[in-house]
């Protein structure tokens, strides 16, 4: 009992000086970002009203809501729930939750082992000095150890090297969380961008085949003048090689639909040929809402779940600073153990059984110093890395919204001159298509005002198409990405029972992660 009263006294007086300890190394403070005023500075243009935006900070809801499509709703809510890229993101979560319970279990005994064991022992009775101990009564030719006990090490924390790691295990922990976020951004940019490119593709493929009936009615009508001598073969060569151009280009559209169904198929983590008729052939766009609210770049800060993740990197590497220069300094310990020992399992716990032993110790790899100092510099120079990869991240952030306000703006001033350039050349085919009937104008007229409202009309859909990528752009480029009513967690129920059946995680996936899924 005796020697189980100076383990605990050991234990007690050591957590002591763990707790009162210093941490070597930084502490982590966050790294200034680069500073932006305003927003417009990319786009040239002022951003107000008058260009559809306003400084107003965005309503915490998810911004996909703004477009008013039921079917895009629904193919985000999907993805969110089964796609394999962001349920890989969500177990490394929960892996980054496991190692940090391994740096905090760090802080208790790194050595607790309890032992039993028994050994019997025979020695050879052809063994001549073994023989004449045995012969006088002073040995048994074999005997029995049974013993059973508890042996604990503990390094005592002195210098906050454990404390420190356990800081970058957390800072790690919330990286992985953050990173999870940016994966919810990403894909939800990618699903609604692949969607907008679909709409587009299926109104482009509805254009030509529209006009290719404008221009199959031209060819049918020149051939009939051909035959009564009033038009030229030329002419009907024309009216073949427009009408047969814009038939061509309808493959190519179509495969490209082909792609761009397969690729939301593989956003939604399922096998192709499925999304074609849950998406039908309503090619209309999402509506352009009149007013987007953009806030202020440091609300962006705030936000961006890459940017956060980058500063909680930093903040890993940082405590890694003091993990390293600990070493520069003695380390303490206190080692024990406490148990019975017997000749046999009968007498184990019997009177004069207990054994035991407390070793106080420390060790210190003075002579180590220069490879030591040496790791610090490696840990502050990976440090400094990440403050500038912070930096970075920071800055190309700032890039990628105003490069989308730009790209947006632009869109809509040549959205503008197209529709009024449509509707000329619309104008244009039907005054054309009325002189040539009446003989006053050559039908290579009809041909070329045909050719351009077919190209207009292209350029049209396209530049509708930009205005939505590029509003997709700003949303994600702002950080916007929430998760839907109807998902709950990290992973899908499946991925958590068969985690669960496999090697018990418990709490750890039972109880969710404050802020999952939140930018």
């Amino acid at each position: 009992m005796g020697h189980s009263r100076q383990i605990r006294h050991g234990l007690v007086l050591s957590g002591m000086l763990m707790l009162g300890g210093c941490m070597v190394g930084p502490d982590f403070e966050r790294p200034d970002a680069p500073v932006l005023d305003s927003w417009g500075a990319g786009a040239n243009l002022p951003i107000d009203s008058r260009t559809g935006f306003t400084s107003r900070s965005a309503n915490s809801v998810p911004w996909w809501h703004v477009f008013r499509d039921d079917t895009l709703n629904s193919l985000i809510a999907e993805a969110y729930r089964q796609n394999v890229g962001l349920q890989a993101a969500g177990v490394r979560v929960y892996q980054a939750r496991a190692q940090l319970g391994i740096a905090g279990g760090n802080l208790f005994p790194q050595v607790q082992q309890a032992n039993v064991s028994s050994r019997t022992t025979r020695f050879s009775t052809k063994d001549p000095f073994i023989s004449d101990l045995e012969r006088v009564g002073l040995v048994d030719n074999q005997f029995t150890d049974v013993s059973a006990g508890f042996d604990a090490g503990w390094e005592i924390d002195l210098w906050g090297k454990i404390r420190r790691n356990i800081q970058s295990a957390d800072a790690d922990l919330k990286a992985k969380l953050a990173s999870y976020d940016d994966a919810l951004v990403t894909l939800t940019g990618d699903i609604a961008a692949v969607y907008i490119t679909i709409r587009e593709l299926q109104q482009l493929i509805a254009t030509v085949r529209r006009n290719a009936v404008l221009q199959k009615a031209s060819l049918d009508l020149t051939k009939l003048r051909l035959e009564n001598g009033t038009a030229t073969r030329l002419a009907v060569s024309e009216a073949t090689v427009l009408y047969n151009n814009t038939l061509a280009s309808i493959p190519n559209y179509e495969a490209k639909l082909a792609r761009a169904y397969n690729a939301l198929s593989l956003l939604l983590s399922e096998p192709p040929g499925g999304v074609k008729s849950r998406l039908g052939s309503r090619s209309r766009f999402p509506r352009v809402p009149a007013e987007v609210a953009i806030g202020v770049p440091a609300d962006m800060l705030r936000r961006r779940p890459d940017i956060r993740s980058a500063e909680y990197r930093a903040a890993a590497r940082s405590a890694q600073i003091g993990v390293a220069r600990a070493d520069l300094f003695p380390a303490f310990s206190i080692s024990g153990a406490i148990g019975v020992r017997a000749d046999d399992f009968a007498n184990l716990f019997g009177n004069g059984t207990a054994a035991g032993f407390i070793n106080p110790g420390f060790s210190w790899n003075f002579l180590n110093y220069g490879r030591i100092q040496n790791n610090v510099r490696v840990q502050d120079a990976k440090f400094q890395e990440a403050l500038l990869d912070y930096e970075r991240t920071v800055l190309a952030a700032y890039a990628e919204v105003e490069n989308g306000l730009t790209g947006f703006l632009r869109s809509k001033q040549e959205a503008v001159y197209l529709r009024r350039a449509v509707a000329a050349a619309r104008s244009a085919v039907s005054e054309v298509d009325a002189q040539f009937e009446d003989g006053t104008a050559p039908y290579n007229r009809v041909v070329q005002s045909q050719r351009h409202q077919l190209v207009t009309e292209e350029r049209l859909i396209a530049a509708q198409a930009n205005v939505l990528t590029n509003l997709i752009a700003v949303y994600k480029g702002l950080g916007g990405g929430w998760m839907p009513e109807n998902v709950d967690g990290l992973i899908s129920e499946k991925t958590r029972q068969r985690m669960t059946e496999r090697t018990g995680w418990g709490l750890l996936l039972e109880n969710p992660v404050e802020g999952q899924g939140k930018s």
